[in-house]
């Protein structure tokens, strides 16, 4: 077996499941999941639809690179949300359609690490675990940037060295954050696009949360977004990551996309190529649809602000807890050990959240989410706010 799986941690959720399994939650309660970051609003009916019209293609073998015609739906998508000036992204050349982002960040850390160049693979800490896995298993080390309150919640990337950049080979952001919803700023962005020229290495970007979000008079910018202010048309080393699951209810669908520097995608194509992993004809045709399409997200984050105003007004008189710039979750500082917590809220109140610390890592002494705990606003309005309820409760009992 590959010596490196003997790396990779236990997944937060399994974690979790360790740390309830022989709790006792109240009988009289039932069951609030707040813990598994998986839309439940329904999912749109035309995209359904679509699916459902082009079953027939279930006999067609699909091709990796994918449909011209998804490639360009996705490339209008990228040119009005992020003002990507038309004829800058090619679809042929920038575009490939993906089995949404968790397939396609691990793949795509396989794909570029050097293994011979003892490299590092740069994340936000807490972060999204496939990042550490697939590190880990392309023979590279992770390298942990500590998402703090002083900062916004964001890295504090002056503070990285000149050799820590010299070693790295990919920088993962994710913006708005997971689990922490905080964006990284534009002039970041910019910052850190200079930082990859001058080291040569390059910026994946997970942006599947950037369509949640409360302001609708101010969009959050993306990598892409950067790019365009800067006057980079070719997008050199700079590839984001989007998906459908949250910007359109859809994670069974498993549709998304990689997008960004053609220098890069084409060889990540031929990885892909053998990997197998070609997205069937029929997900292809109704992501066309869902692509093509606002009012659904518009309506989707509509749902979310009415659930953030509703909790927000629970829980901030008896929590320290912000709304976040964007995605469905709240970062809360707890007033105890936050496994502790999670815990003892299970088994008072039958409500599930996940301790920070199981979605960080510990350097120097310092795990950046022990204390807190991360809270999904996923499910219908009122077992949303009967879950703050018994949040409440819980922390005045």
């Amino acid at each position: 077996m590959n010596t490196d799986l003997l790396q990779l941690q236990p997944y937060p959720f399994e974690k979790l499941r360790a740390l309830l399994g022989g709790v006792q939650p109240a009988a009289d309660k039932r069951a609030i999941a707040l813990s598994i970051g998986e839309p439940k609003h329904e999912s749109p009916a035309f995209v359904a639809k679509a699916l459902a019209d082009n079953l027939s293609q279930m006999a067609v073998y699909p091709t990796t690179v994918g449909l011209p015609a998804l490639r360009q739906a996705i490339t209008r998508w990228c040119e009005r949300r992020f003002n990507v000036p038309s004829g800058w992204l090619d679809a042929d050349k920038h575009v490939l359609p993906v089995n949404g982002t968790r397939e396609a960040l691990f793949a795509f850390t396989q794909a570029v690490v050097n293994r011979e160049a003892d490299g590092l693979v740069i994340s936000p800490n807490p972060f999204y675990q496939i990042y550490e896995g697939a590190a880990l298993l392309a023979g590279a080390t992770p390298h942990y940037l500590a998402c703090l309150d002083n900062n916004g919640f964001n890295p504090d990337f002056n503070a990285v060295s000149a050799e820590t950049w010299k070693r790295c080979q990919i920088l993962f952001l994710c913006s708005p954050g997971n689990p922490t919803g905080a964006l990284v700023p534009m002039e970041t962005l910019k910052k850190l696009i200079a930082l990859a020229d001058e080291h040569d290495f390059v910026i994946a970007a997970d942006e599947c949360y950037s369509e949640l979000y409360f302001d609708e008079q101010s969009p959050p910018p993306g990598l892409l977004s950067a790019c365009v202010e800067l006057g980079r048309s070719d997008f050199k080393r700079c590839v984001v990551f989007h998906s459908l699951s949250k910007r359109s209810n859809l994670p069974g669908l498993r549709s998304g996309f990689v997008a960004g520097d053609a220098e890069i995608i084409k060889p990540f194509l031929l990885y892909r190529t053998y990997h197998g992993c070609a997205m069937p004809v029929q997900t292809q045709l109704a992501s066309i649809a869902a692509w093509n399409d606002e009012e659904h997200v518009l309506a989707n984050r509509d749902l979310y602000r009415e659930k953030f105003d509703a909790v927000l007004e629970i829980l901030a008189p008896v929590l320290d807890v912000q709304r976040p710039d964007g995605g469905f979750y709240l970062w809360a500082k707890v007033p105890m050990d936050d496994a502790e917590f999670c815990r003892r809220l299970f088994e008072g109140e039958h409500v599930t959240v996940v301790p920070g610390s199981y979605l960080s890592r510990e350097v120097n002494g310092v795990n950046p989410g022990a204390g807190r705990v991360r809270m999904a606003l996923v499910a219908p309005l009122a077992e949303c706010v009967e879950a703050a309820q018994r949040i409440r409760a819980f922390l005045k009992g």
